[in-house]
């Protein structure tokens, strides 16, 4: 299978090969994704009807489409950090995982993989939520997880893949997307856990390819964290209904959702 990739030129294209074609890679085993559903809790769905309503507002009264572009991607980052924990985005209050949905699937997937003796990646883009998960891991399986940010020095992140890789007891590795999107051999792991999505499937895929890659020798299972309801199940139902939409967004991040028009937005944003 091909893909053709713009480049810079406008005259110039490239075509890659994708790891889906067997006579590629024939040896790669399976990469299985999965979308996790999950739940609001009420304190979630009041904060992220405040934020919405509030958001929508202000960008109807928008003229300037740069700055509209801006205030929409203020929402999304909002939106996102609701759906996570509503401690992350109001930077204070109770951190428990019992007031996010997503925390408590989380969690309960990690259950039966840890039990199984098996290794995880878990990816956020948040450093705010990597340092939430690594809390909420400690209280409920005893011990705290490897974190890999962007303030972890080359030689600190050579030694954590290191570690990962080649002792039995380190299970969860948890990865900020920037830090650990690109240029790490992961394949301890058979499994990845994306907590939060970026809604660009090329990132998404860079980062799952730290487990899927020459030297796997298990089939990679991809959880996708959803929380229902909300933008996040809207978005990926846009992006996986439109495989063109999802082409395109490699090179335009998600800014591409500030083009939707003011019904288009509440359409996406609204809950319900």
């Amino acid at each position: 299978m091909w893909r053709i990739v713009l480049s810079a030129s406008p005259a110039r294209f490239l075509l890659r090969r994708l790891k889906s074609d067997k006579s590629i890679i024939s040896d790669l085993p399976d990469k299985i994704e999965q979308n996790q559903y999950c739940e609001l809790t009420e304190k979630q769905a009041a904060l992220y009807e405040s934020v919405v309503r509030e958001a929508l507002r202000v960008i109807r009264g928008e003229s300037d489409t740069f700055k509209r572009q801006g205030l929409v991607l203020q929402m999304i980052m909002a939106l996102k950090q609701i759906c996570n924990h509503p401690a992350q985005y109001l930077k204070k209050g109770n951190t428990g995982a019992n007031l996010s949905g997503k925390a408590e699937l989380f969690l309960d997937l990690l259950e039966p993989l840890l039990a199984a003796h098996e290794k995880v990646l878990v990816f956020t883009q948040f450093r705010e939520a990597g340092e939430l998960l690594s809390a909420w891991i400690k209280e409920r399986f005893g011990r705290e997880p490897q974190f890999l940010h962007g303030g972890v020095s080359r030689k600190t992140r050579d030694s954590m893949v290191e570690r990962f890789q080649n002792d039995r007891t380190e299970r969860i590795f948890l990865l900020s997307l920037k830090a650990g999107g690109t240029g790490l051999n992961l394949t301890a792991a058979a499994n990845v856990i994306h907590f939060d999505l970026w809604w660009n499937p090329a990132v998404e895929a860079q980062a799952t390819d730290r487990a899927y890659r020459i030297g796997q020798l298990h089939n990679v299972q991809v959880h996708r964290l959803i929380t229902r309801a909300t933008f996040e199940e809207r978005i990926n139902d846009m992006i996986q209904s439109k495989r063109n939409l999802a082409d395109m967004t490699v090179g335009s991040g998600e800014e591409w959702i500030g083009n939707l028009s003011n019904n288009e937005l509440k359409d996406v944003f609204s809950l319900g």
